[in-house]
């Protein structure tokens, strides 16, 4: 089991993650990488009957999780679920609930939880695939929590792209995707409130041997090879022992 994570700077030392790695660091392969494992309350939600198989991307905004799911889709064959994309599309619809969404966001706050499982239980109902990334969702215990009351489970592993915040916060500012929460005082407050909230989730996870640390400095190659060994491992038990 992993033990407690005390500092988001704590990083992983080896970019190295082979098969025995990931057990040492305390990831249980029977049930991380099964599909088949459910809880009591679980909902197939599947259009295919099968159970999805979901990896939580945690990090904070310029983290680099959002460039390495699309690394991760390619090479992989997921589907990519951003909760923020989710939440701009929504805005897009100039729906009252886009309005709600937009005003939150403004004010560097997070969107009401159920408003977001909703969203995310909406696009994976609609999908054919069954392998999904999640990206920025959850970023609270409360998020946490609504997503296994509503969507019935728990996600098969999670990953958490620790990087320095003066790094995250270059990041965002030289994106330039004309995003309205990309400014100094919007990242700064989106910041704080990820230090807050999405530290007890991270715990959570590191408790439950779901959570693997990756180090989020470097180039999006050296990033890729640090993640590259999980979704390798996932694949190998995949196809030999038809876990997934």
């Amino acid at each position: 089991m992993w033990r407690r994570v005390t500092s988001l700077s704590t990083v992983i030392r080896s970019s190295n993650l082979s098969l025995l790695n990931l057990r040492q660091a305390g990831v249980n392969f029977r049930e991380a990488f099964s599909s088949n494992v459910q809880t009591p309350a679980e909902v197939r939600i599947s259009p295919k009957g099968k159970t999805p198989f979901i990896t939580f991307v945690l990090g904070g905004p310029g983290s680099g999780k959002g460039t390495q799911c699309a690394r991760i889709v390619e090479t992989f064959g997921f589907t990519h679920l951003s909760a923020g994309d989710l939440l701009r599309h929504e805005i897009s619809l100039n729906s009252e609930n886009g309005a709600m969404i937009l005003n939150t966001i403004k004010e560097g706050k997070i969107v009401p939880s159920e408003v977001t499982v909703k969203l995310i239980k909406r696009a994976i109902e609609s999908s054919v695939n069954d392998k999904f990334l999640i990206d920025g969702f959850p970023r609270c215990e409360e998020n946490r929590m609504t997503y296994e009351c509503i969507i019935g489970k728990e996600p098969n592993i999670v990953l958490f792209f620790d990087c320095p915040q003066e790094e995250m916060v270059k990041r965002v500012l030289s994106r330039n995707q004309g995003r309205v929460d990309d400014n100094i005082d919007t990242v700064k407050e989106r910041l704080k409130v990820f230090k807050t909230l999405n530290l007890p989730v991270i715990n959570y996870y590191a408790e439950k041997g779901k959570l693997l640390k990756i180090n989020g400095t470097g180039t999006e190659d050296e990033i890729f090879e640090r993640v590259r060994p999980v979704f390798a491992a996932w694949r190998y038990r995949s196809k030999h022992f038809g876990l997934v």
